[in-house]
């Protein structure tokens, strides 16, 4: 099935301007389709480093490689050869074209070499996540701009029941898996995992030993909104803190997992400082855990953490296309005030979103939000506690419960 992506829009204002255009993110999250169907019309010329004899000749000469390519082109799986990249900056002062190069990378090669510094000015990077709920129901969501408009809140207008937002949770964001079985589902979940663990990274990196990934990998699917101790997981894993963080590094920069980083107002002196992990897709995550509906039903720790999981990733999706230019943070001080995301727009405006696990909300709920409009004033513009119920309930000026799947209701119009 063929979805159509909420970034197309910004892809091709960056490609009317911009001489190069960078699409990173996950593998099979859809950027060679993506890319291809842009630029079908302009006669883009397409290769691909997943190709050994691709990938050899470029290497060999990057320079020759790039002058003999015809332009404009597609090159998909770019951090495979980095070195391309000061020939591309090179091509681009000669030929100041806007769309001339379209790039894409399953890791982030300015993440892994920095001669992707060189490209400052001639290079706009866009990041494609797996597919958000607005996506699989072909409408173009953004719950991020309603929210920080004055207006009051649109009314929910679809209910959903806990099993129903439990399956979005298990099934995930990626393409190919929105019409599969369970079992074929956790088949490809498990492939998935296992190539770019144990194939795409050791090929990139050139690191040795990296056995550890997938007992690690896991280990951060069972701390998912959490903030984790290098330290600890060095005495699990039985390898140095110095190797946990390069594992981290690694396993960001192949869009496994995020960090997600603490909200820190001037005001807040007292303030927890560590980010927090989250894993790209809720679907891996359930995978890895060995979760079904059933089990998240019957399981309410579970059942948050990844609840949480989900509402990060599909805020961080929408931001992608939202109008706005936003910070996603969490929140909590020293002494266990917290708010689970935090939304700061570039006039250091504030959104804060709790996420409740239950049918009913009570003003308890709110303690955190509370906290932040009393510290913020006008800087605070709304507090929202997302909730498996399906009522739109005022708490107070600028307070309110909304349901979950209020977060992809806000669309304009579906397409």
């Amino acid at each position: 099935m063929k979805f159509k992506r909420n970034i197309e829009e910004k892809l091709e204002e960056a490609l009317s301007t911009s001489p190069a255009l960078l699409l990173t993110g996950a593998r099979q999250t859809g950027k060679t389709t993506l890319t291809q169907e842009l630029a079908k019309d302009n006669k883009y010329y397409y290769l691909t480093f997943d190709y050994l004899s691709t990938m050899s000749a470029a290497k060999k000469d990057p320079k020759g490689f790039i002058d003999n390519l015809p332009k404009p082109v597609i090159i998909d799986e770019v951090q495979r050869v980095p070195l391309i990249l000061l020939p591309i900056k090179r091509d681009i002062d000669l030929n100041r074209i806007p769309g001339r190069y379209i790039l894409t990378g399953s890791a982030n090669p300015l993440l892994i070499n920095k001669v992707g510094e060189s490209l400052a000015g001639r290079l706009e990077t866009v990041t494609l996540f797996p597919l958000s709920q607005g996506e699989l129901l072909n409408r173009k969501e953004d719950v991020i701009s309603k929210l920080f408009k004055p207006d009051p809140l649109p009314l929910p207008t679809e209910s959903l029941s806990k099993q129903a937002l439990y399956e979005k949770i298990i099934v995930g964001g990626y393409p190919v898996v929105q019409n599969l079985s369970a079992s074929r589902r956790d088949a490809w979940f498990r492939n998935y995992v296992n190539d770019i663990l144990l194939k795409d990274i050791q090929n990139i990196s050139k690191i040795e030993g990296l056995s550890e990934l997938p007992t690690l990998l896991k280990l951060l699917a069972f701390r998912i909104g959490q903030t984790i101790k290098k330290e600890d997981l060095s005495k699990l894993l039985n390898v140095s803190a110095s190797s946990i963080q390069r594992y981290l590094l690694l396993l960001e920069t192949f869009y496994m997992i995020s960090f997600c980083p603490p909200w820190r107002p001037a005001m807040e002196k007292r303030i927890i400082k560590t980010p927090r992990v989250y894993l790209i897709d809720t679907g891996i995550a359930a995978y890895l855990h060995g979760l079904t509906v059933e089990r998240l039903l019957a399981d309410p720790i579970y059942t948050g953490h990844l609840l949480e999981n989900f509402v990060w990733a599909e805020l961080s999706k929408q931001s992608t296309w939202s109008g706005l230019d936003i910070g996603i943070y969490y929140f909590r001080t020293a002494s266990g005030i917290e708010v689970d995301i935090v939304l700061e727009d570039s006039m250091g405006r504030v959104i804060g979103i709790e996420i409740k696990n239950s049918d009913t909300v009570f003003a308890q709920d709110f303690k955190g939000l509370y906290h932040l409009k009393e510290t913020l004033k006008e800087k605070f513009v709304r507090g929202i506690v997302l909730y498996t119920g399906s009522d739109y309930i005022p708490f107070g000026s600028n307070l309110f419960a909304l349901p979950f799947s209020y977060l992809w209701q806000t669309a304009e119009s579906d397409r």
